[in-house]
């Protein structure tokens, strides 16, 4: 079995992000794999067991420095890498084109992960433009996957805890969400032979991919500036209860 996982560099959420100008970041801070791929990358390496014979072939775009996390990948279990490196930035259709020539250009996918969403941008459209461009089904926020006689029994969830089954012939594209597994990190050794897999660089404009009509660019970036007023409450244990029933109600609105 051919297992694609397009990963994505991000910064670290946990990091202290400064905007330069009005549309960019300072680069200078720790970027990651997308934790979102670390469940799609886990849920292609639990293939790979029940498949024998199977390749996981990470897929990135995006500057030189993305390298650092296809070996975050290949250290979970893939066991190559591609990645498509440019300068600029991509919007999710230049990324879908460049993620879906690469793909083709490698092989046959039997079998595409992405994460739902990358926790930088949040579009939660590249899975789908790849899946339009390549004519293949696309199911999101995975929490279960079966796959049996060349079809995905697929569970994703909804909004409200509700959950949805779908069934699928291969090849398709499965958007990992945080409840399909937990991701296996890596050990040292398993980081030391990473270093080794290969990784091929192919140019973005080598890939020849066509120049959509239409782009997304950001115009601006400002920080998030939170306001907050501690408001201490007193009384015994149900007076206390009442209160906070009421500030959820009348203040903030929520029940």
């Amino acid at each position: 079995m051919q297992i694609y996982v397009c990963v994505k560099h991000v910064p670290d959420s946990a990091a202290n992000i400064h905007i330069l100008g009005k549309d960019r970041i300072d680069e200078n801070v720790a970027f990651l794999l997308n934790p979102y791929d670390e469940h799609a990358v886990s849920e292609a390496a639990a293939l790979k067991k029940q498949f024998s014979g199977s390749e996981i072939i990470a897929v990135s775009v995006g500057k030189k420095d993305v390298e650092k996390t296809i070996r975050s990948a290949m250290a979970m279990g893939a066991d190559r890498g591609i990645l498509v490196e440019t300068e600029d930035t991509c919007d999710s259709q230049i990324a879908a084109r460049a993620l879906a020539a690469a793909i083709q250009r490698d092989g046959k996918a039997d079998i595409i992960f992405t994460g739902k969403e990358s926790i930088d941008a949040e579009g939660m459209q590249t899975l789908f433009r790849v899946g339009a461009l390549m004519d293949l089904p696309v199911m999101t926020n995975a929490a279960g996957l079966e796959i049996r006689e060349n079809r995905a029994t697929v569970t994703c969830e909804l909004a409200g805890g509700k959950t949805r089954t779908f069934e699928s012939p291969l090849p398709c594209i499965i958007g990992a969400g945080r409840g399909l597994n937990t991701p296996a990190y890596p050990t040292f050794p398993d980081v030391v032979k990473a270093r080794k897999k290969p990784i091929e660089t192919v140019s973005l404009e080598s890939l020849d991919i066509n120049t959509p009509s239409g782009s997304a660019r950001t115009v601006g970036l400002e920080p998030l500036v939170q306001d907050r007023t501690p408001k201490e409450l007193t009384g015994s244990p149900a007076e206390v209860a009442a209160q906070i029933v009421n500030i959820l109600k009348n203040e903030a609105k929520v029940i």
